[in-house]
């Protein structure tokens, strides 16, 4: 019964993942458009701008989700840590700790940056694009950042109840 369980839960996330894999091309898409668009009637330098946020949104927020992540496994396993684990161990994860915590602050302050690039780069927008230009460029961004977000917390959720699934079928003789 569990086995079915995380069976049809999996199943269910994995539907999931493939909408918001359409929803990723749809944006893909709209970008296209706005960045032809951009490319249209900026300058050279400011549509170079614009593209390199565009860019460094991506790798900016992944890095972020990542590092959450991987430090989230850290504290799992440091919670998990009793009597019988070794010093080795106990230190090797505290070390990680450290090191994960140390490089999501520093990843924190490439998000702020991020952010105030946003800024100048909605400003030279502005200059060119209608209101409803320039509030589709804001829903994209916000879009793209929310789906970023939404892929990675399926994939870990699908990992996780594949992982469940492999531990309870390995467990049944």
């Amino acid at each position: 019964e569990l086995i079915s369980s995380l069976r049809s839960k999996l199943q269910t996330l994995c539907e999931e993942r493939e909408l918001i894999l359409s929803e990723a091309r749809e944006c893909a898409k709209r970008g296209e458009e706005l960045e032809a668009m951009v490319r249209d009637v900026c300058k050279p330098n400011e549509f170079e701008r614009y593209m390199m946020f565009i860019g460094d949104l991506e790798k900016v927020v992944s890095l972020l989700l990542c590092l959450s992540s991987r430090l989230a496994r850290v504290q799992n396993a440091m919670r998990r840590i009793d009597g019988n684990t070794d010093a080795e161990e106990k230190q090797s994860l505290n070390e990680r700790h450290k090191l994960l915590s140390r490089q999501r602050e520093d990843a924190k302050d490439l998000k702020e940056n991020l952010d105030r690039r946003e800024r100048v780069v909605s400003g030279i927008l502005a200059k060119y694009l209608t209101d409803q230009q320039l509030q589709d460029y804001r829903r994209f961004v916000q879009v793209k950042t929310s789906l970023l977000i939404e892929q990675k917390d399926l994939e870990e959720q699908i990992k996780f109840f594949k992982e469940q699934l492999e531990n309870l079928e390995k467990s049944i003789p």
